[in-house]
């Protein structure tokens, strides 16, 4: 029997072939980074190349699901649009019942219920995608979740998914560290996707959101400007090893 051909038949050995595939469609989307500092929390994502007559505020990777809640997501750009969709009329059908916006837990669980759906029913197949949810409740502390084909959900300090996410997520984990401020939160978020891109400033967008809920995009310039200063900083680190390295 081939296993992979039914969504609800489990293989032998335990495996649900077609979640595992999903993830595998996850990784070959581009990757998307998420941080979060003291007061504000990051989204930065690797943006693919706009062919030269398309409209580039088409494409976007970035979304926001409410006032105070905002999407990035790896993996099938059709699937995500269908779950943003999902998302944001939950988050309007819960301020209409409950008069008051939802938690960053509760839409990142509902976002995860859907996508564990979508892995038991006959005749769907699983979300092609990876999400980072982030925002803030009233509490006003940033909130940073992440979201997988099979539906699991977890909080994070720096995350990333999509390709290349091993090595940008041991590069996190290097250099994250507790309540960073909103300068070097932002600096890490690019620092790290520059592990991967290799276009520099141009392919990369980045969405802050501090305590006022208010998502801020940051503009070419402003992403061009920390690049510059990133590249600068490596170029003296380099020089500065080169001496001890060739005097040993």
């Amino acid at each position: 029997m081939s296993y992979d051909r039914a969504l609800t038949v489990f293989s032998p050995d335990g495996h649900l072939f077609q979640v595992e595939y999903a993830v595998e469609a996850v990784r070959k989307g581009t990757c998307a980074v998420g941080v979060r500092g003291k007061n504000l929390v990051v989204l930065a994502v690797e943006k693919k190349t706009t062919l030269k007559l398309q409209d580039p505020r088409t494409v976007r990777k970035i979304a926001l699901l409410d006032d105070h809640v905002c999407m990035a997501f790896a993996g099938l750009n059709a699937d995500a649009r269908v779950l943003i969709n999902k998302a944001r009329i939950e988050c309007q059908s819960h301020r209409l019942t409950v008069e008051d916006p939802v938690s960053i837990e509760y839409i990142t669980r509902y976002i995860a219920g859907v996508q564990q759906k979508y892995t038991q029913s006959g005749g769907v197949r699983p979300f092609g995608i990876s999400t980072l949810i982030i925002g803030f409740d009233s509490d006003k502390v940033p909130k940073l979740y992440q979201t997988d084909p099979s539906g699991i959900y977890s909080a994070w300090k720096a995350n990333a998914i999509g390709r290349s996410s091993k090595t940008v997520r041991e590069f996190l984990e290097k250099h994250y560290k507790e309540d960073m401020s909103d300068a070097d939160s932002i600096k890490l978020s690019i620092k790290s996707l520059l592990e991967i891109v290799q276009t520099g400033a141009k392919n990369i967008e980045v969405s802050v959101m501090g305590p006022d809920s208010i998502l801020r995009n940051l503009t070419a310039e402003e992403v061009e400007k920390i690049v510059t200063a990133i590249e600068a900083e490596n170029a003296a680190e380099t020089a500065a090893a080169g001496p001890s390295s060739s005097s040993a």
